[in-house]
């Protein structure tokens, strides 16, 4: 489902910005839409971190059958954080999994598991109060928070300054290939707020045009 403020924010956009308003004709029929549930989501990003797609796929396959019940496995399932905590590390290191990453997962099911992450009370939360709450858990650093944000809460105002797919898009389309710091892309980014996630999603779709599916 398309987000509620999407068609707001292409209007506001393609009036301020020349190349996005090309890129928001270029793809009129695709948008950011949620997958799955917080904990599948996050723990999806952990498996995949570092690691080419297909091999990433191969592990969260993996994965989901040693944790999930075979009825309620499919394209994106829900997983429970108390089946991954229950799961033997051994069971999880077969999966592919490296011990470094069993150990997140792990640490990712006990914050929800707690109550530590709480998907009930981030709505009150701002997208740096939000950031700050997901990084706590170990083999969570900032990018993979903000693309939860962007991608999950469809937050509509994150700038990922580190993420190389913006960083390239951004040189190819306004600094002439040369790829800019980031005081320079948040200078530039200014004009776009507060849409700066669906400015953010035009620009990768100038490099890939097949959406993430996150």
């Amino acid at each position: 489902m398309k987000p509620a403020y999407w068609d707001e924010a292409t209007a506001v956009l393609g009036k301020r910005d020349r190349v996005l308003r090309k890129l928001i004709r270029r793809f009129p029929d695709v948008h950011l839409q949620r997958r799955s549930d917080p904990f599948t989501t996050l723990a999806r990003a952990i498996v995949g971190q570092q690691i080419s797609v297909k091999a990433a796929d191969t592990i969260w396959q993996r994965f989901v059958a040693q944790v999930a019940p075979a009825p309620r496995r499919n394209a994106f399932p829900k997983l429970a954080p108390s089946a991954v905590i229950a799961a033997p590390l051994d069971a999880l290191r077969a999966c592919g999994l490296s011990q470094r990453k069993a150990i997140y997962l792990c640490d990712l099911a006990g914050h929800f598991a707690s109550g530590r992450l709480d998907p009930r009370h981030w709505k009150k939360l701002d997208d740096e109060a939000l950031i700050a709450a997901l990084v706590e858990v170990k083999g969570i650093g900032r990018w993979t928070a903000e693309m939860f944000l962007i991608f999950h809460e469809l937050r509509p105002d994150v700038l990922p300054v580190d993420d190389i797919g913006l960083q390239r898009a951004i040189a190819l389309h306004y600094f002439d290939g040369e790829r800019p710091p980031a005081a320079a892309m948040r200078d530039l980014a200014v004009a776009w707020q507060p849409w700066r996630s669906i400015a953010t999603w035009y620009l990768w779709r100038s490099l890939d045009p097949v959406p993430v599916e996150y």
